[in-house]
């Protein structure tokens, strides 16, 4: 008699999962289950927006497990003690689980298998959210790359899987007897002041809603991606971002979606994108887990070594400045528009995170683990790899990084990426009456088309808080005593 113990982590789907794939083989009972053990992830626990999410995808997966005659089993607190516990109880012969890229939970996976291998449990851990399997990738010098673009040429080179993704399980072994399960509200996820309204509005966490999420970009924005990844006025985007952190959805089904796009317009006259730079865009993603997996100090330390003495401002100094920024005040409308998207939605456009990232590293000089923090509590797709590669992108600091002088001119990028003015409109409806030509920059209009737009400047919209001009100026400064 064969009992396998499932464990659920961020891989909450039952379509192309390798873990449950391995559980299924020669089990009589199947042990579904997921441990909420956010201290384990320390210092980099869940935010309030992912367990917002965490709540709902869980709830999908086990609506989803009970209609094939099994359920959810939830646990909450060291994981080591309820996995020895449920074993014993249940006298479990095996442990699958799929592998997390994070080093906190690396460093406790590896004592995890250390120590249930040591009391006879078989333990078997398995990829399910990366593009890349087996030997990790290296330089010609057999150190990691540092650099995206000959790292995407050796993932080319390496070639991506060629397996098809395996379908949900019509039905499961059923949990064996009786054991101890806590309710999915017992976690607590959920917000007890309701901030979170606007989430139910823009997502459907479980992988139901990132199989139609995936759908809907395929039929109506692959393959103008492109020309449009860029306007956060247009959904051009595929928004997939916190599905794939959760596991909702995997990369063998993307790369399968992608290849039946291919066929179905490799006959069409002056057809769009075949995919490949969406492709690129994942694998970024897959550049992000890499880094950290080789740098694992860069989640709060800078790649380039040069950042450990730059002069950031201190915090205590500009705290009314960071505020402004985290409410969408900043007087700035493309920035302020991003910063309200962010805390209604829980997402904000990539092109936006840039331009509210620059801002806040360049002009107002703090520094990016303030930016980082923030995001981490507030985005539905936290996800340390990528947030923390993100904000050193942006602060000049990181690998692979834009340089630290290049800082974003918010007025340009807003007139270039929401040329309509429909997404600033959208976001900052006090100053929706303006012209397009006067919708970035408010403070330099004239009192007659203020007036008539119904905007007084310091009271219905706040004026700048910086003065881009002389704040890039210090920046530039700021380089040039590490330089």
């Amino acid at each position: 008699m064969t009992t396998t113990l499932l464990w659920f982590r961020r891989d909450l789907r039952l379509s192309d999962n390798p873990a449950l794939r391995a559980a299924l083989k020669d089990a009589n009972h199947l042990i579904p289950l997921y441990i909420h053990a956010p201290d384990e992830e320390a210092p980099w626990q869940p935010g309030g927006a992912s367990h917002w999410w965490l709540h709902h995808s869980l709830g999908a997966l086990d609506e989803s497990l009970r209609k094939r005659g099994s359920k959810l089993l939830i646990a909450q607190g060291d994981s080591l003690a309820i996995l020895k516990r449920i074993t014993e109880q249940a006298k479990v012969n095996r442990i699958c689980w799929n592998r997390l890229p994070e080093p906190a939970n690396q460093r406790r996976d590896q004592n995890l298998r250390e120590t249930l291998t040591r009391l006879g449990i078989e333990v078997e851990e398995h990829e399910a959210n990366r593009l890349i399997e087996g030997a990790p990738l290296m330089t010609g010098g057999g150190t990691p790359y540092r650099v995206f673009t000959p790292f995407w040429k050796a993932m080319q080179t390496h070639g991506f899987p060629q397996d098809r993704p395996t379908g949900a399980p019509k039905i499961l072994p059923s949990p064996p007897g009786k054991i101890a399960t806590s309710s999915l509200d017992s976690l607590k996820l959920l917000p007890n002041i309701g901030w979170d309204q606007g989430f139910y509005e823009a997502w459907k966490p479980g992988e139901a809603g990132a199989q139609r999420r995936f759908k809907q970009f395929l039929q109506k924005a692959i393959e103008d991606y492109p020309e449009w990844r860029d306007r956060p006025d247009l959904l051009g985007t595929s928004r997939l971002s916190p599905h794939l952190h959760f596991g909702e959805i995997g990369p063998r089904q993307l790369l399968q979606g992608i290849a039946a796009h291919r066929d179905e317009v490799s006959g069409r006259r002056g057809r769009g994108s075949d995919g490949t730079e969406w492709l690129r865009q994942l694998a970024w993603r897959e550049f992000a887990a890499y880094l950290l997996e080789h740098f694992p100090d860069t989640d709060q330390a800078p790649y380039d070594s040069r950042f450990r003495d730059f002069p950031w401002r201190d915090r205590a100094q500009a705290q009314e400045q960071l505020e402004r920024w985290q409410k969408g005040q900043t007087g700035i409308p493309i920035v302020d528009a991003g910063m309200r998207e962010l805390w209604h939605t829980g997402w904000m456009h990539n092109r936006v995170r840039m331009i509210v990232a620059s801002l806040l590293t360049k002009n107002l000089g703090l520094h990016w683990l303030e930016g980082a923090r923030w995001f981490w509590d507030t985005l539905v797709d936290a996800d340390l790899a990528n947030n923390g590669m993100g904000w050193q992108w942006c602060a000049g600091c990181g690998a692979d990084a834009a340089p630290y002088f290049r800082i974003f001119n918010p007025l340009r990028q807003g007139e270039r990426f929401d040329p309509h003015g429909e997404y600033i409109r959208y976001w900052v409806p006090e100053i929706a009456g303006l012209p397009d030509r006067k919708l970035n920059t408010p403070w330099e209009t004239e009192k007659k088309l203020l007036s008539g737009a119904g905007i007084r400047l310091g009271k219905d919209y706040p004026m700048p808080i910086v003065d881009l001009a002389a704040t890039r100026k210090s920046a530039l400064e700021r380089w040039e005593r590490i330089r």
